[in-house]
């Protein structure tokens, strides 16, 4: 689908001009588009809530202790959901310890995901008909991951695309410039997709970058490079369709730059405050830039959902939640030989080697 920046951009404080259609007081600046149906766009902000609502969810369990250490991505739903929304079910998503609302935009269950924060090695499985990678904790490599599993596509003539999402932490690891650099020579057909939120853990993008952007990057590898506001689900979503369209002509990679934020901490680990001011946070983009609440503006100006249905809709997603979670639960707990099951297909002898010492030294332990 085409569509063009002119006439639709705004410049927000502090920011180049982004790509934008919604507003954040959820004006649509570019109508007449199909995929602006009701039925698609309830369904965005369904999928919106639901992620929020999980989200929520696994904070509170982590605070109880019953999952590990949590990486909440409020705030940047709108990336993940409308990146995700653009690909077909044989595509392929690299998504790194933040992107739990994409990785359930393209399919794999709650109950998955749980368990993945549990410390289940069986929560990085993917549904067999889902093309769904793990997520990466070291930051940037799933980067050469996507490269190569989308070369590999175009030498066996396959329609596939791959969508890797990365922070702007990213940007500063060699791995985003060799991921780049052969991305662009062999015109592979992988869409770069960076939430940059402003702060790798505690450090502002402009202390770790002294480019402007990480969109002027794409210059240097001759490839095409979009800047848009990582809050506004709507523009995401076509930059992200726009992207994979021109991947699937043939017509190489592409490197987006949303520019988000996240309302919380790094992790359930870290502590916001000492870094930055978050009364400016809540101020700014809780309350302005939030994309739940600005599409929710939208949606309400059109009339398509009433306060007592989003209700309704709130209460079915929280009971589906809880299932998922109670699925989790009951799952049988893990053992530390499991670490060995997903390394090779046929294990090789020294592999098996290094488990039965492992057995054996647990073995000791035990008596």
């Amino acid at each position: 689908m085409a569509i063009e920046n002119k006439g639709i951009q705004r410049e927000l404080k502090h920011e180049e001009n982004l790509f934008q259609v919604l507003t954040p007081k959820g004006e649509c600046q570019y109508e007449g588009s199909e995929f602006l149906d009701k039925t698609f766009v309830l369904s965005m902000y369904k999928q919106m809530i639901n992620c929020r609502e999980f989200d929520e969810k696994a904070l509170k369990l982590q605070r109880q202790g019953r999952i590990g250490t949590y990486a909440s991505f409020k705030g940047q739903e709108a990336c993940q959901i409308g990146g995700a929304l653009a690909l077909r079910p044989t595509d392929w998503l690299f998504p790194t310890y933040r992107d739990h609302a994409a990785i359930s935009t393209h399919g794999q269950p709650w109950h998955r995901i749980f368990l993945y924060w549990m410390g289940h090695m069986d929560g990085s499985l993917s549904p067999d008909d889902r093309n769904i990678l793990p997520p990466a904790v070291p930051i940037a490599t799933q980067m050469l991951h996507a490269v190569g599993t989308a070369w590999a596509d175009k030498l066996k003539g396959n329609p596939h695309v791959s969508l890797v999402f990365f922070g702007d932490g990213a940007t500063s690891e060699g791995d985003f410039h060799e991921a780049l650099n052969f991305a662009g020579v062999y015109q592979t057909p992988t869409i770069f997709f960076c939430q940059n939120n402003g702060y790798a853990i505690s450090v502002p993008f402009e202390k770790q970058s002294a480019s402007k952007t990480i969109k002027q990057r794409s210059v240097a590898y001759d490839m095409r490079g979009e800047r848009v506001d990582g809050n506004d689900i709507f523009a995401v979503y076509l930059t992200v369709k726009r992207a994979i369209e021109q991947a699937r002509k043939g017509r190489g990679p592409t490197l987006i730059e949303a520019v988000t934020t996240r309302f919380g901490s790094h992790t359930t680990a870290d502590d916001a405050k000492k870094y930055r001011d978050q009364e400016e946070i809540e101020r700014i983009w809780k309350e302005m830039q939030d994309p739940l609440t600005r599409l929710k503006a939208y949606i309400q100006a059109k009339g398509w959902l009433s306060e007592e249905e989003e209700a309704q809709m709130k209460a079915k997603i929280r009971e589906t939640i809880d299932e998922e979670l109670s699925m989790a639960e009951q799952y049988p707990k893990p053992s530390i030989s499991q670490m060995f099951e997903h390394v090779y297909e046929n294990q090789p002898w020294y592999v098996k080697e290094q488990e039965q010492e492992l057995a054996e030294l647990l073995g000791k332990e035990k008596r």
